[in-house]
């Protein structure tokens, strides 16, 4: 089976530089769909729903394509924690996740639309940030631009300064988890390698350990 034309709905570049590492042929075709966020939702409701809506978009201007969309969300406890609109935003995210572990999550749906045909998962990380003060957290946010990134971070950008341990996919922090992708995407006939973690984790001080896969309880609703 011929893998289909593959589109990135999104203008991520830290998505985009992923998929050129695994050698996957794709072209980008950013989403216009706007990001759902609610209460009654957990963090990984919500990055598949809205998934599964970018996909969506450029799906239906696309139907013979396999569209890749991904939402990445910060959790912390019942708190959950997307792009700041603000430095002061990013500052607020950073100083309450400090000294703490959280849980990256990315869900992530490839749609194609012509054949009906969807696969929709989510994959989750912990993430122990380092105990950071005022000034670190603004010495931090003047190397990096928080504005793009859910929780105000980037695992690949300075990360060694303020996180102490991750546990998981180390691909899925940057905004895709590669190995949850590769799998899925030879439902699709793609003959792409198992993914290889990055050797190197943002810095010597990082640790990686595996976890369990994660399985979503149920597909999101049709939005």
């Amino acid at each position: 089976m011929k893998l289909p034309s593959i589109i990135l709905a999104s203008d991520s570049p830290r998505r985009a530089e992923l998929l050129r590492q695994s050698g996957l042929e794709f072209r980008i075709v950013p989403s216009d769909a706007s990001e759902i966020r609610h209460d009654q939702l957990t963090a990984r409701e919500i990055s598949q729903i809205n998934a599964y809506r970018k996909a969506r978009s450029v799906a239906k201007r696309f139907p013979d394509a396999l569209v890749l969309g991904a939402d990445t969300v910060v959790s912390l406890e019942a708190a959950l924690f997307g792009k700041p609109a603000t430095l002061e935003q990013a500052y607020e995210m950073l100083e309450e996740l400090q000294g703490r572990t959280h849980e990256v999550v990315t869900g992530i749906c490839l749609l194609h639309l012509r054949s009906h045909r969807q696969r929709i998962s989510a994959e989750r990380t912990a993430v122990t940030l380092r105990p950071l003060d005022a000034v670190k957290i603004r010495r931090y946010l003047t190397q990096v631009n928080p504005l793009d990134k859910a929780g105000a971070y980037a695992i690949q950008e300075c990360g060694d300064q303020i996180i102490e341990r991750v546990s998981g996919s180390y691909s899925n922090v940057v905004g895709l988890p590669m190995e949850r992708l590769t799998t899925g995407l030879r439902a699709w006939g793609s003959t792409l390698a198992p993914w290889k973690a990055l050797a190197t984790v943002a810095g010597a001080n990082l640790s990686a350990a595996s976890t369990p896969p994660f399985q979503p309880r149920r597909s999101p609703p049709q939005f």
